[in-house]
């Protein structure tokens, strides 16, 4: 939004109060070039004695813009009218692009071409802050669609993969792994060796897979990955490789989400 000279109307901005009146609020808004005014009726609800009570000079808010009267250079806005999720939510896109931005500087410094590379990356993806988490994730790969050169790409990978903190989910299996065979201990090895991706099997680079000992025959499978969905996926895969491993030597393969009780 930097730069832009006027909001729309409904549009729900971050704002800066600078200057507190009897009949209102003044907010500088964050990326526009004009102040915006919440009228006295629009800070609260219900019937206010003292604006100074809800608000304060420097205080960061969200607002709601209600109207935009460009002849009059005057934009009027709503604090009663945003919810708390609403402004959670907003102050995050906020605090999130002023990341995005900070790691662009890092990657970039002041290069001209930074504009084009900021107007690649919104085009594929909804906000630059995601455009550099999905960078850290899957690194180039992420950027294959976008159309910078490599160079470029790879300067917001690094940035990304050294600045961006991603949220990781966590997810465990089992599976019992049996070999009847003279080669029986040589036979698990090989097939531990399939589920934690050895050989032709790679584990995506996002992805942390490890397998332990649980007690003869389990094994527990435990799985890092960036989301649900790409966890589950890798933790039914690595457990079909161990099973198609030990069934190419005779013996079997059983996978499960929940570890076994003990016999008694």
């Amino acid at each position: 939004m930097a730069g832009n000279e006027w909001p729309e109307p409904g549009e729900l901005v971050v704002g800066t109060v600078d200057e507190i009146a009897d009949f209102g609020v003044f907010v500088d808004m964050e990326g526009y070039e004009h102040r915006g005014l919440v009228h006295v009726s629009e800070v609260a609800s219900g019937w206010i004695k003292n604006v100074r009570d809800h608000v304060s000079v420097g205080r960061t808010v969200v607002a709601k813009v209600l109207e935009v009267d460009e002849s009059a250079q005057q934009v009027d806005l709503s604090l009663k009218d945003v919810n708390e999720h609403q402004r959670k939510q907003t102050i995050q896109e906020w605090k999130n692009q002023q990341k995005a931005d900070k790691w662009m500087e890092l990657a970039f410094g002041e290069d001209h071409d930074r504009d084009d590379v900021v107007e690649a990356l919104t085009a594929e993806y909804d906000s630059l802050y995601e455009a550099f988490e999905e960078a850290a994730v899957h690194g180039m790969e992420a950027l294959d669609d976008v159309g910078l050169d490599d160079e470029a790409a790879q300067a917001v990978v690094q940035t990304a993969r050294e600045n961006v903190s991603v949220p990781y989910v966590n997810v465990t299996g089992y599976v019992d792994i049996r070999s009847p065979g003279p080669e029986g201990v040589d036979d698990v090895k090989e097939a531990l060796r399939a589920a934690e991706g050895d050989g032709d099997h790679e584990v995506p680079e996002e992805v942390e897979l490890e397998v332990s000992y649980v007690g003869a025959p389990e094994y527990r499978i435990e799985v890092q990955a960036p989301d649900y969905k790409t966890a589950e996926a890798e933790l039914e895969a690595a457990a079909a490789r161990a099973e198609t491993a030990i069934e190419e030597r005779g013996g079997t393969a059983e996978y499960h989400r929940e570890r076994n009780e003990p016999e008694e």
